[in-house]
């Protein structure tokens, strides 16, 4: 039931009118910092499909990545500090200089504060209901117009609850790196190719081997046929053979020698070679997959983490804004307050509103090209489960630019595989120089029972043994294919050469630019985390001049405006500096080190 305040009183009546929304909102900072301190307990993941993932088939990438502050296997409450807590998005009530919380926000400032570690247990769903509930505001205390039912409405649907609901899959990070490893279609693709260039490799060392065959063959002539002596006369004959080999008909040997090897020995010198750093290069491209792979998983989960709090940002920024809606229709109502102002303030909730149904659908799109990237069903909703997004610590950057260039320049894959390419291409160069040098070989041997006589005679049989040996120089197109074929390998070779040079170039400036990054952006976090500690004062301040009858309350839309940027510059210069570090290690080729 709702209070009617008497007109004739507004200065008496003035602070008690807004005691209510100060309640409200302070119960909204309390519920985040309460999130806050929520620990996401993270398993061993279920792979997508639902089936449990066996510990054992873990490889030492996992070792690696449970080496990361950021892989957790128990609550995060534990690893987080009051320090760590200071750059939380959705700062806590412990942060501000607010002096008058109630009973409930003590305890939580209190258990923030304190050196003691939080307690494991996590926080129901109900416990935002029992925060604001702890607040004892009579009915009198609510404005003329505002539904204290709504309220409740509110709080009991948990508007910033991040918590993942029971259909989604919660993984860290390390659980998102590892499956990326395993399951990436793209890192499968490069390990078979891999499998194909040493198969490469293992034909090319079988080159000198001589072939098998075996067969048969039956032949029949009638009229006409010239001797070795030139007469050509009639006759009627025929002849079979049958064992290694096929082919053969009179004297001469059989088509389809027995045991045959026919090569040039140019390429049973050097296209070993050659298989052999193709392999190499395809092994360090699939370093660069994967590692690729890995960057792409990091950043897409991180995105995930990104649009999760953004959501809850816009939830707040909602809630808030919904409140003062309230607050400014009953000031309209009374006549203490234009009805512009409070349409103004409608407005606002209207674009809060579209806000947050966007923000809903950035995680659902962050969630499915997550999934993708670790072969997973896209309609399967993946959730990070972080209550607040913190800067990680994955690496500590000491050196200069430079020195990460050296060791970029000597740990990236991608220049391991460009290195062995130039290597192929030398190789080629020398097969062509010393091939008009280098004979080519035909060996054929061929063993089997031969028979045959006049008209469908083959009686006269018996065994027959073949054997032939040859070998041949060839000078290509009169000298002129020889020359062709030199200068297209020599070209290949500087190409490759510029190539690799190119590649150097561009990793230098992927690892000048990580550099800079990471530096800059952790500059970046501080100077947001004090914009956002700014606006939370900036709002507290307009919420006790509108109590004291020093303004109006349209006058607090702008505070929460600011609030709600601060909070985004602060999410994202932090989600930006993880990203750096991780596309810093990248650069520096950290995953083939790990």
């Amino acid at each position: 039931m709702r209070h009617k305040w008497p007109k004739d009183a507004p200065h008496q009546n003035h602070s008690r009118r807004f005691a209510r929304i100060q309640s409200v909102v302070v119960n909204g900072i309390l519920a985040a910092a309460l999130l806050m301190t929520a620990g996401c307990i993270s398993s061993r993941p279920s792979n997508i499909a639902g089936k449990p993932v066996d510990p054992t088939h873990y490889d030492r990438f996992e070792q690696v990545a449970s080496d990361l502050p950021i892989y957790r296997t128990e609550s995060v409450i534990k690893d987080r500090s009051p320090a760590n807590h200071a750059g939380a998005v959705r700062l806590a009530s412990a942060e501000s200089d607010h002096q008058e919380s109630s009973a409930a926000a003590a305890s939580i400032s209190e258990g923030i504060e304190s050196s003691e570690p939080l307690s494991d247990e996590p926080i129901s769903d109900t416990a935002y209901v029992t925060l604001a509930s702890s607040e004892k505001t009579s009915v009198d205390e609510i404005p003329p117009g505002y539904d204290k039912s709504k309220l409740a409405t509110e709080e009991q649907a948990g508007r910033f609850n991040t918590a993942p609901s029971a259909s989604a899959y919660q993984l860290s990070l390390g659980n998102i790196l590892y499956l990326a490893d395993v399951q990436n279609p793209n890192i499968a693709l490069a390990r078979e190719r891999i499998n194909e260039a040493y198969a490469r490799v293992e034909q090319a060392d079988t080159l000198w081997l001589p072939s098998i065959r075996s067969g048969l063959n039956y032949n029949h002539h009638d009229g006409a046929i010239q001797d070795v002596a030139g007469r050509v006369f009639n006759t009627s004959r025929s002849s079979f053979y049958g064992g290694m080999g096929a082919g053969a008909v009179g004297a001469g040997s059989p088509i389809a020698p027995g045991l045959m090897a026919q090569f040039h020995l140019t390429d049973a010198i050097f296209q070993p070679r050659i298989a052999s750093h193709q392999a190499s290069s395809r092994q360090y491209g699939a370093a660069a997959t994967r590692n690729d792979s890995l960057r792409d998983a990091a950043f897409a989960y991180l995105e995930l983490v990104r649009a999760e709090q953004d959501r809850a940002i816009a939830q707040q920024a909602l809630f808030h804004t919904e409140e003062l809606s309230s607050v400014t229709a009953a000031y309209a109502r009374t006549g203490q307050g234009l009805q512009s102002d409070n349409e103004r303030v409608l407005a606002e909730v209207a674009v809060r509103r579209d806000e947050v149904v966007q923000s809903e659908e950035a995680v659902v799109t962050a969630s499915a090209r997550l999934a993708a990237l670790l072969h997973a069903d896209p309609s399967m909703t993946i959730t990070s489960g972080e209550p607040v997004v913190i800067p990680l610590e994955i690496l500590t950057v000491q050196g200069t630019a430079g020195e990460y260039v050296a060791t970029g320049l000597s740990r990236r894959p991608e220049l391991a595989e460009q290195q062995q390419l130039v290597c192929e291409a030398i190789e080629r160069m020398k097969r062509e120089r010393y091939a008009p040098l280098i004979p080519s070989v035909l060996l054929g041997v061929s063993y089997g029972g031969f028979g045959g006589g006049f008209g469908s005679d083959i009686t006269n049989s018996n065994g027959r043994l073949d054997a032939d040996a040859m070998a041949y120089w060839e000078v290509r197109n009169l000298g002129f294919g020889e020359k062709a074929a030199r200068e297209q390998t020599s070209s290949a070779v500087r190409q490759a050469q510029w190539r690799n040079l190119a590649l150097m170039d561009t990793v230098a400036r992927e690892v000048v630019d990580a550099h800079t990054q990471v530096i800059k952006r952790r500059e970046r976090i501080e100077i947001c985390r004090l914009g956002v500690v700014a606006a939370r004062r900036s709002f507290d301040l307009n919420l006790d001049r509108i109590r004291n009858a020093q303004g109006l309350p349209i006058e607090v839309l702008q505070s929460i405006q600011a609030l709600r940027v601060a909070q985004r510059t602060f999410l994202n210069a932090v989600v930006d500096f993880n990203q750096s570090q991780f596309q810093l290690c990248h650069a520096t080729g950290w995953f083939l080190a790990a």
